[in-house]
Formats: structure tokens, C-alpha cells, sequence
């Protein structure tokens, strides 16, 4: 199921939320325009790599790389899939706390999830990136912030829109990711990132409310 908007409406402009995905596309883009080499440079540079996290954490520098990473994506899906859900949830929760407050929520929650990929994967050489532990974060306070919102959903290949409520929506997908972290499938996905980044969206949404 894609999911395509939701139902709950917004008093503001989500101001913190459009600079974040207009940060991602740019970081996004400026990697395009770069040599192959140069690309992977970067991306190792930045990306948030567990077995180098592990070997110099006393180290004010490697905690970088956890921050950096959630403004990194790998491919255009990657990048697309990731602002769309943003775009979707961020802006009713952004509507709550606020633009300052959510940004730091959002920030939080990213480092926490990274810190869980970080303790499920410590010997990991592989770079990761993405903000989807942040948007966990974010789907995690919308899960209890917006418990009457519905999901307007297409079923490919039929097609057919369906309005599925939104705290089941996010149930389902959060089991999905628990279901795939706790059975290792791997495919380049940082499942406990996701996980992680959801339940602390779901336990510190409170300390941000604005209103």
C-alpha cells in the first residue's frame, strides 16, 4: 500500500519540516554533480559507519557521521521514499510542537536511532544513511498525536484508494520493521534504526509539545 496523504489538517506552514527535505535534496543533488570518486568519498566521510564508531567513540569527531547521515540518502527511491513519509507526518506534528521544538525532536530521535544501529550492528563496515530514523522518530509522535487521522492509501495494481486509520497504518509498519530486525534480513536496511527511532518518538513526543 502507498500511502498518499492523511486527513488531519495543519494551522501552520511546516517551516522546520520544508528545510529539512529541501536540506536532504540539496545534499542529495550536490552528490550527483560529483566525480564517482569524489561521491564515495564523501559518503564514506559522512555516513555513519558502526565498526568506525566503535574503534575511536572517545572521540568528539566520530559522532559526527550521526548526524551527518541523516541528511544523506543512496539512490533516488531512497531519498523520495524518505521525504514523502516526512512530508506526510511531519507537518501535523511539526503543527504541535512547534518549528524549533520539532527540529530538535527530529534531530533526537535520528541519534538515538543511530545509536540503536549502532548496538545491534557493532562490527558493521557498512556506511549507512538515510533519515529514516528520524522519520521513525516523527511516525512514532504522530502515532499518538493524531490518533483520529486516516491514511489515504492506493493499492497498486488495482487500483484502489482506501482510507485506512492511521495508528493501525503505523501499527502494521512498525510490526513489519520488528519483524524484519528480529528475523536479520538485512537488504541494506537499518531495521533497528527504524524501530528505535519509533518507540522514542513515542516516549519523548510529550516533552515537545508546544501546545
Amino acid at each position: 500500500m502507498l500511502p498518499l496523504r492523511d486527513t488531519a489538517t495543519s494551522r501552520r506552514i511546516p517551516v522546520a519540516t520544508i528545510t529539512i527535505i529541501a536540506i536532504n535534496i540539496v545534499v542529495f543533488a550536490n552528490r550527483l554533480t560529483l566525480p564517482y570518486d569524489e561521491a564515495l568519498e564523501e559518503i564514506y566521510k559522512y555516513a555513519f559507519i558502526p565498526s568506525r564508531f566503535k574503534d575511536g567513540f572517545i572521540h568528539i569527531e566520530s559522532y559526527i557521521p550521526l548526524f551527518t547521515s541523516m541528511f544523506m540518502h543512496g539512490d533516488i527511491f531512497h531519498i523520495v521514499s524518505n521525504m514523502w513519509s516526512l512530508w506526510l507526518f511531519g507537518d501535523n506534528v511539526e503543527d504541535h510542537m512547534g518549528s524549533f521544538n520539532f527540529f530538535i525532536f527530529y534531530i533526537l530521535t535520528g541519534l538515538i536511532a543511530g545509536l540503536a544501529h549502532f548496538v545491534f550492528n557493532p562490527m558493521s563496515n557498512v556506511p549507512t544513511v538515510g533519515a529514516s530514523g528520524a522519520i521513525a522518530g516523527v511516525m512514532g509522535a504522530y502515532f499518538m498525536m493524531c490518533p483520529n487521522s486516516k491514511i489515504v492509501t492506493l493499492v497498486p495494481f488495482i487500483p484502489f484508494f482506501i482510507r485506512v486509520p492511521a495508528q493501525i497504518f503505523l501499527f502494521i509498519w512498525f510490526i513489519s520493521q520488528l519483524r524484519s530486525g528480529i528475523n536479520g534480513i538485512t537488504a541494506g536496511v537499518a531495521w533497528w534504526a527504524h524501530i528505535f527511532g519509533f518507540l522514542a518518538g513515542l516516549l519523548l513526543y510529550k516533552k515537545f509539545i508546544k501546545d
